[in-house]
């Protein structure tokens, strides 16, 4: 809090700021893919309707472009894997603001949300592809990509309000964005990396994986990333771009690493249970080993106390009671292994608490789910 006041006194840093790093510290971010695996993933086709987005070479439009590229990723994925869910968040040549774009994610609990857009630049000569995820600038021109793509919140009615103050153009406003989602930065590199390796394939120059802070992204509770498929203000690039065969290569290529994205996030998150049926001797009947490492189901969270007695809670025994700042978390268990951890939170569901979900904990503090599994992966 003493680094939220001094930022305060400080004021070429405005409130929208400050209210981003508030909740920065003092959040309890819920780790709550679908069940354990990538089953919904969010297409978001940059700009749309009255925001074309950048215009480029021969007068194209990047709205026009990502539309069709989104349009085939989505089409390609739900052919590929019929059960995972794929959500636009347009399907036409509509306008959506930014943070809609998020709502629409956070609301059917995405597991991945893949915003892709055109690049564009002052200068000509400026090519290649490159793909972010939200974090801390890195240089000058991430800055300047994040607050060209973040001006669409400008066409919204009454943005002011509903964006609490943040300036497109601030760089203190954008340096806030770049602090939020750290708790899936990890995996939103991850798959970032994947597409840029891609498009490497194809034969694209690539200008690598990058962070900055997208206000499409920011609001999403998510892994979450934002493609730059090349500039169209570029000669070569945006007449690339512009043909049909070549956006279908591109969308191939986001695919491929969608795949293999999948299937990196469908091992880590499936339980282990290969040793369920060897007997006596299997590993299920042995004591766990303790690496520190401890999960637990929060149950439901509240402004004021409402006590952790059983009844209360259906019958569920050993509610722990957690205060962070004004909110009371409730949770239960304090398993050893990842196994036990969602074995319990399937048994909290089943007495009616379906929203119930699985966090870790490790050294007396919160951790993500796949750091809680490596460290006692690297501890055998």
């Amino acid at each position: 809090m003493v680094f939220i006041t001094k930022i305060m006194k400080n004021t070429t840093v405005n409130y929208f700021t400050a209210f981003i790093l508030f909740l920065i510290l003092t959040s309890f971010y819920p780790f709550r893919p679908s069940e354990y695996g990538l089953n919904k993933v969010v297409i978001d086709a940059g700009h749309g309707g009255k925001d074309p987005g950048a215009i480029g070479v021969d007068k194209i439009q990047e709205k026009n472009i990502v539309l069709d590229i989104a349009l085939k990723v989505g089409a390609a994925i739900k052919k590929q894997h019929p059960n995972v869910t794929v959500v636009y968040t347009r399907d036409t040549d509509v306008f959506i603001g930014l943070g809609e774009r998020a709502k629409i994610a956070n609301q059917m609990n995405a597991d991945l949300f893949i915003s892709i857009h055109a690049d564009a630049a002052a200068s000509a000569q400026a090519y290649g592809t490159e793909t972010f995820a939200l974090g801390l600038h890195r240089s000058k021109e991430n800055l300047e990509t994040a607050k060209r793509e973040n001006q669409a919140i400008l066409l919204e009615e009454n943005y002011e309000v509903k964006y609490e103050g943040f300036d497109p153009s601030s760089d203190e406003s954008l340096i806030a964005l770049g602090l939020m989602q750290q708790n899936s930065l990890e995996q939103s590199l991850s798959i970032a990396s994947k597409v840029q390796d891609q498009f490497v394939a194809l034969g694209r120059r690539s200008r690598g994986v990058k962070q900055a802070g997208f206000m499409v992204l920011y609001k999403t509770t998510m892994p979450s990333v934002l493609i730059e498929t090349g500039f169209i203000t570029n000669t070569k690039e945006g007449r690339f771009l512009n043909k049909d065969e070549n956006r279908s290569s591109i969308s191939n290529g986001i695919v491929t690493a969608f795949n293999q994205y999948k299937m990196e996030i469908d091992n880590l998150y499936t339980p282990n249970s290969s040793s369920a049926s060897k007997g006596n001797n299997s590993v299920a009947e042995k004591e766990v080993p303790d690496h520190g490492v401890r999960f637990k189901v929060q149950i439901t969270a509240s402004p004021k106390s409402i006590g952790t007695d059983s009844e209360r809670f259906k019958g569920i025994e050993g509610v722990e009671e957690l205060k962070v700042k004004n909110t009371y978390k409730y949770t239960v268990g304090n398993e050893k292994s990842f196994e036990d951890g969602v074995t319990l939170q399937g048994n909290v569901r089943e007495k009616g608490y379906k929203d119930a979900f699985l966090i870790s904990m490790y050294k007396g503090g919160r951790i993500p789910i796949s750091q809680a599994r490596e460290i006692i992966k690297n501890a055998k």
